[in-house]
């Protein structure tokens, strides 16, 4: 695995842990990492990793709201059939 060293102002008020989890989730959200390669990047447990990412903005189903509703208005539409 690699390193990144990244220098934040002070003014940011972040800690170590929030940067930990604003890169692990996105990348998962993104599709790049898998949630138990996420979690070790924050320093958890897979089971814990998934039950914070809310917290931090990101969804476990790497779904929009948008696409979430598109794909429940399909499958009605299929079930209709």
């Amino acid at each position: 695995m690699g390193a990144i060293v990244i220098t934040l102002p002070k003014q940011a008020q972040i800690d170590d842990f929030e940067v930990k989890m604003m890169v692990a989730g996105g990348l998962y959200e993104k599709g790049k990492l898998s949630a138990g390669e996420a979690a070790v990047i924050a320093g958890l447990s897979k089971k814990a990793f998934i039950e914070i990412m809310g917290k931090y903005g990101f969804s476990v189903f790497g779904y929009t709201s948008k696409e979430l509703k598109e794909d429940i208005e399909d499958f009605a539409s299929w079930k209709k059939q």
